[in-house]
């Protein structure tokens, strides 16, 4: 590996509760914060911070664009390691739009119940990322 692509990558990790979802040297990370959407480079100050439902955006070291459909979850960002832990994620390619579809409409239907052992913000949050990944689909593939 050249010498000077080397000096700008540092380490990403993204786990899931389930397996270590992606590892490998990047150049870029755009990160749906808390309080909006935040890049990471190489010598990133230390950073700990929430992720929203939104879209998670990598350079590869080949320079090739990865884009993700992210659950919500934490980053963070020590020494030109960063780590996202992940709620869930998937590559946007991968998304099961039918799968997509039927879990917006049940969160939705979850919303308008009348019934009080509904968990409103577990559904709120079930619309959200369900809303995403439908939006991140239809935004990037479909264009």
């Amino acid at each position: 590996m050249d010498r000077i692509l080397a000096r700008i990558m540092y380490l990403l990790t993204i786990v899931t509760p389930e397996k270590i979802f992606y590892e490998d040297e990047v150049i870029s990370l755009i990160a749906p914060g808390s309080e909006g959407y935040l890049g990471v480079l190489t010598d990133h100050a230390p950073l700990i911070t929430a992720l929203v439902p939104g879209k998670l955006t990598v350079k590869d070291q080949k320079n090739q664009v990865l884009i993700f459909s992210l659950g919500g979850g934490f980053l963070e960002v020590l020494k030109n390691q960063v780590t996202v832990l992940a709620h869930s994620i998937e590559f946007i390619k991968d998304i099961d739009i039918e799968r997509a579809r039927r879990a917006l409409e049940r969160a939705k239907e979850r919303l308008r119940s009348k019934e009080k052992e509904i968990d409103i913000p577990r559904a709120m949050a079930a619309f959200r990322r369900a809303e995403n990944r439908l939006n991140l689909y239809e935004n990037t593939m479909e264009s």
